[in-house]
Order: structure tokens, then C-alpha cells, then sequence
């Protein structure tokens, strides 16, 4: 990884972007899998909406498409 000031790689943004999409997976599944408090349930839905935003976020500065191939014209729309 590098460090602090220096830009990332496309490789790098990818690797990021497949873990983050793995993450996402794990934390669905997760969800859908078991009875939760309101506490765990939160704490899912947390992460499974942070992590659509750094999905996103990275697709767009690799300038992908989303999952239905439509354009990301900004990740904060």
C-alpha cells in the first residue's frame, strides 16, 4: 500500500473495490442470516449503507459503471 500523500494505483483502487464489495456481501449476508437486537440490526444496515458509498466512491474514480452499467456522474448523487 502507499503511503501518506502518495496517489493510488488503479490496482491498488481495484483491490480496494473487490474487498469493499466482499465486505458488503459478508455483512448482507450477516443481515439476512440471523434474528438480531436492534443494536447488531443497526450496526448491519451501518456498514451495508457505508459500504455502498465507498463502492461507489471507488467506481467512480476509476470511472466504472455501476452494478446496472449506468454511469457515476458524481459519488455523491
Amino acid at each position: 500500500m502507499s503511503s501518506i500523500g502518495t496517489p493510488r494505483t488503479a490496482e491498488e483502487l481495484r483491490d480496494m473495490l473487490q474487498e469493499a464489495e466482499e465486505r458488503k456481501k459478508l455483512w448482507e449476508k450477516h443481515y439476512h442470516s440471523a434474528k438480531m437486537d436492534r443494536k447488531a440490526n443497526a450496526e448491519a444496515i451501518r456498514n451495508i449503507t457505508a459500504l455502498r458509498g465507498v463502492i461507489k466512491t471507488l467506481r467512480w474514480v476509476l470511472n466504472m459503471t455501476d452494478k446496472n452499467g449506468i454511469a457515476i456522474s458524481h459519488p455523491l448523487d
